[in-house]
Parts: structure tokens; C-alpha cells; sequence
């Protein structure tokens, strides 16, 4: 992917940023191993594939039930699992390759919201909170940062690989 160093309009300069962001966690995770992908080599208990499964499940709260107002499966928020943080938890049965195609999935299915948005459409789920849809795609350019800064971390420590 190209990064579009001049977008035409603040839409394409946020839909550019967040993609930049997606495809540069997707790198750090699609070439290793399942085995790999599930350690956690640093002195957090972050994992790529925790990383992957994370972020494949808040762009679906964000995008779909925030923004959309369409139903979670897991019935969040109303449905909070235990751990908190349990959408981190890798199992026997996470790949690489499934998370990988429920991601590119879910990108697919958030950038069909962001087509039909205007940036200041107020998210249907005010109950969860109150934004538009600027919010949440700045929202989720940071948080994808962070997470592609991570696995960019881990990916590292597992194999010297650098860069995003």
C-alpha cells in the first residue's frame, strides 16, 4: 500500500491513515507462524495473534454497533466478557490464517460504514457513547497505531524483524 501523501479531502486523508495503520499490523502478523504468533515474548502479555483478534473485534464494536447501531453476536456491550480484556486471549483453535481473513473481513465490513457516514453523522448507539464518525476514525487510527507499534515490538523480539 501506498501511503497517499496528498489526499484530496479530510474523508480520503482518514480513510488513508487508518488503512496505512491496518496494513502495517496485518505485515507484522501474516508471514509467522501459528506457534509464534500465539508467544508472548516481551514483559507484557500481548501476543500478535492477541493483537489481530483484538483489533478484528473493535472494529466491529466501533464501526458496526457504535456508528451502525447493528447487533453485536457476542451481544456487546450489553454482553461484557470476563476477562475484560478476553478479546486478547488466544485458544488452540486462533490461526494466524483465520484472524487474518476475519480482519480483512471486518475491514471490508467498517469500510462500508465509513462509505455510508458523513464524518459528522452521530453514531446510532449514544447508549455506548457520543460521537460521530470522525471520532471513531481517529480513534481507531490511534488505536491501530498502537496496536501495529506493539506487534512491531513483539515481532522483533520473535524473529529481529523491523519496521513496519
Amino acid at each position: 500500500m501506498t501511503v497517499d501523501m496528498t489526499p484530496a479531502s479530510e474523508r480520503a486523508a482518514l480513510e488513508n491513515l487508518l488503512e496505512a495503520q491496518r496494513v502495517g499490523l496485518i505485515r507484522k502478523v501474516e508471514d509467522v507462524d501459528d506457534a509464534a504468533a500465539r508467544e508472548a515474548p516481551t514483559a507484557s502479555s500481548l501476543s500478535l495473534l492477541g493483537l489481530l483478534k483484538h483489533a478484528t473485534t473493535w472494529e466491529h464494536r466501533w464501526f458496526e454497533v457504535v456508528v451502525a447501531g447493528r447487533l453485536s453476536p457476542e451481544g456487546w456491550p450489553e454482553v461484557v466478557p470476563e476477562p475484560r480484556d478476553a478479546d486478547l486471549a488466544v485458544h488452540d483453535d486462533d490461526t494466524v490464517s483465520g484472524w487474518l481473513a476475519r480482519y480483512r473481513d471486518q475491514i471490508a465490513a467498517s469500510d462500508g460504514v465509513i462509505a455510508a457516514t458523513d464524518l459528522d453523522a452521530r453514531g446510532a448507539r449514544a447508549d455506548i457513547v457520543e460521537c460521530n464518525l470522525r471520532y471513531v476514525m481517529l480513534h481507531m487510527i490511534q488505536e491501530t497505531a498502537r496496536h501495529a507499534g506493539h506487534a512491531d515490538i513483539i515481532r522483533e523480539t520473535l524473529d529481529g524483524s523491523r519496521g513496519i
